[in-house]
């Protein structure tokens, strides 16, 4: 075996958990995979002979540079457009997915990342390194330039964030499943009373139109205004293709002329809808594979 394809091989294998760990800190697909790329960089220029854990260590090396991304965002948090959605990670039911498979690994689902992008980088570092990836804190505390106990910290206030705007959905795909047919039956036919039933009393509805459909991003809470909302947008119900969005169950609507109109992300808990997560942005749409839901 050539000598120079050892370090590769090695690497290789921890490209898959490296990517996810990019993914959740970053909410960008593109750009988790540039991190992964300058972290092969960083490893290609290391003599790593002596690394005893090199998944732990080039797991930091990824860590380092998306938290120099996410602190050169921060500066630019003046462009709105630094607030849009995350990339979903489209599937469809039934159909496996390695690659996806750990890349959503631990249910990621959409909701999260939105709550994970409104963190601050210190402690989205934090967060996702120890709670997602059991990084031990003093490993990361040198990261953010923080001692371990701080570290602790602020990991420990952005689980209170996680868990206070996006509650773990329910599991059973199924169960998921049954309450979006159960909302767009309800939009296909007006019904406000059965809208209201499938839906959490401080549902959160957020909508991502871009800069070309800027009136439309928002964000509605609570049951009435939501399904006031969906009433309106009853007509686009039949065009409403069943996806997996982040793992989780939802829809790709699909307009009468073929072109994606939205997708739309649903958290489902204990039956009902707590959240509805809704991508319109033409130009973000454009740019994902929609063939196999017929867009």
């Amino acid at each position: 075996m050539d000598e120079k394809s050892v370090p590769t091989m090695r690497f290789e294998e921890h490209r898959p958990h490296l990517r996810a760990v990019a993914y959740r800190m970053l909410g960008s697909i593109s750009e988790a995979d540039d991190a992964v790329q300058e972290a092969w960089l960083r490893y290609d220029r290391t003599d790593t002979g002596e690394v005893e854990n090199l998944g732990g260590w080039l797991t930091t090396v990824v860590g380092r540079v998306c938290l120099n991304l996410l602190r050169s965002r921060e500066q630019r948090r003046e462009d709105p457009l630094e607030s849009r959605f995350p990339d979903p990670v489209l599937g469809r039911e039934g159909v496996v997915d390695p690659e996806q498979e750990v890349l959503l690994a631990d249910s990621v689902g959409l909701a999260l990342m939105v709550v994970l992008a409104e963190l601050s980088p210190a402690e989205r570092v934090a967060f996702v390194l120890h709670d997602m990836f059991a990084v031990p804190f003093e490993e990361i505390a040198p990261l953010i330039e923080k001692t371990a106990a701080a570290t602790r910290q602020l990991a420990s206030r952005a689980r209170r964030k996680v868990q206070g705007q996006a509650p773990a959905p329910d599991r059973d795909l199924a169960r998921q499943r049954a309450a979006v047919d159960a909302f767009f039956a309800a939009t296909r036919t007006g019904d406000l009373d059965a809208l209201l039933a499938v839906l959490d009393p401080d549902v959160v509805l957020r909508s991502d139109g871009g800069v070309l459909r800027a009136r439309q991003n928002v964000v509605l809470t609570g049951a009435a205004t939501v399904a006031g909302q969906a009433v309106m947008f009853g007509s686009l119900a039949p065009f409403a293709r069943p996806a997996l969005i982040n793992g989780a169950a939802g829809v790709v609507v699909v307009g009468a002329n073929g072109k994606p109109v939205s997708i739309m992300a649903f958290t489902v808990v204990d039956g009902t809808i707590v959240a509805i997560d809704v991508l319109v942005d033409p130009e973000r749409l454009a740019g994902l594979d929609l063939a196999a839901f017929g867009a």
